[in-house]
């Protein structure tokens, strides 16, 4: 068993520095009204003596607690699974770090955990919150509203009188939540240059496995991969589309069915490299060729996961690090200019939503 170790005190530097414990209190939590030398001598002497502040201390003066939480509305057996998480995990991260904030996860499970998310953000333990991978109906952004934390949300929420036929560039409105605060990239676009492209391949019965329709990102890329195939004769064979969930099983079983129902489709246009995966495993097993037979496009361009594909994926890339990276900095922006915990929104960080753009990156698969 250790003996404890006393910790330097604030009076230990203001003695140190020869200066008030106030003056030392002010430099250590970033106020003003002192004079640049005095202000060295304080950081010398809180170097010298390794000073760390009380985080419970310096929240009561400056009622910021240097962390936010990052919520994730889907159960850890996804999160962990899918490289999509741990990418956007890392922008938010980086940029956190930059500015000396912690990271707070916080995972859903299942409807029982939102009244436990809701309650530890209302605790006042964090100063703001971003919130991605949301579903339609999630009860999330209303009980975080309720809660008067200040939120950014990656991917453009869909509540409201948006509906399914939404642009991905419109900024959306939540009953009872204004300012919406988002970050997304261009779905619907990538999703046209995607079918695009393999229009002008020659491919005209091109199919599209989306991912789970409750979640703007994939609503948006399928109205994307409608735009185009209905200015080709024939295109809107409803039997052409199969719903998926965003993983490499979804992707098989979506697979499957497309060719039980249309086994002349030459062309998949996948939601998500993830289920691209998927239909390629299918393809290969039922012996068709990729490129030769059937063109194969994903979304999202994930490495190693697009490179490492058989054969590599062609795809549409979105930075999705630097999403993560943006939503983190739009958030801490709007905690800079002044506004604390009563504030619903960071709406003075992002006047509705921000939207990066796409490109589709060509590789063998199409």
């Amino acid at each position: 068993m250790t003996e404890a170790v006393s910790r330097p005190t604030l009076e230990a530097v203001a003695a140190r520095a020869g200066v008030s414990r106030a003056t030392v209190s002010r430099v250590v939590n970033g106020g003003d009204g002192v004079r640049e030398p005095l202000a060295e001598r304080v950081r010398q002497a809180v170097a010298e003596l390794g000073y760390v502040p009380n985080q419970a201390a310096r929240s009561l003066v400056t009622r910021r607690h240097d962390a936010v939480a990052v919520v994730i509305a889907e159960p850890e057996t996804r999160v962990f699974a899918d490289p999509f998480f741990a990418l956007q995990l890392r922008g938010i991260s980086k940029e956190l770090t930059a500015q000396d904030n912690q990271l707070v996860l916080l995972l859903t499970e299942g409807r029982d955990d939102h009244a436990r998310v809701a309650r530890y953000l209302a605790g006042g333990h964090v100063d703001g919150a971003l919130v991605f991978s949301l579903h339609l109906d999630d009860p999330l952004p209303g009980l975080i509203h309720d809660a008067g934390v200040p939120t950014v949300f990656g991917g453009r929420p869909g509540w409201g009188d948006e509906g399914r036929a939404a642009a991905a560039a419109r900024p959306a409105r939540a009953a009872g939540i204004p300012g919406v605060a988002y970050v997304d990239c261009d779905n619907r676009g990538g999703a046209r240059a995607a079918v695009r492209h393999l229009v002008g391949l020659g491919r005209r019965r091109i199919a599209h496995l989306t991912g789970p329709l409750d979640q703007t990102s994939a609503v948006d890329r399928l109205d994307g991969y409608r735009d185009v195939m209905n200015e080709i004769p024939g295109g809107n064979d409803p039997r052409l589309v199969v719903e998926s969930d965003f993983t490499p099983a979804g992707g098989e079983r979506a697979m499957r069915e497309l060719l039980d129902r249309c086994p002349d489709a030459d062309a998949v246009f996948a939601a998500n490299d993830l289920t691209a995966l998927g239909a390629l495993r299918v393809l290969r097993a039922s012996g068709r060729r990729v490129p030769g037979d059937v063109a194969v496009i994903g979304f999202d361009d994930m490495l190693p996961v697009a490179e490492e594909a058989d054969p590599p994926l062609t795809t549409v890339r979105q930075d999705i690090e630097e999403m993560g990276r943006l939503m983190a900095r739009l958030l801490l922006r709007g905690l800079s200019d002044g506004r604390d915990r009563t504030g619903a929104t960071a709406e003075r960080a992002a006047a509705g939503g921000v939207i990066l753009p796409t490109t589709l990156i060509r590789r063998a698969s199409a």
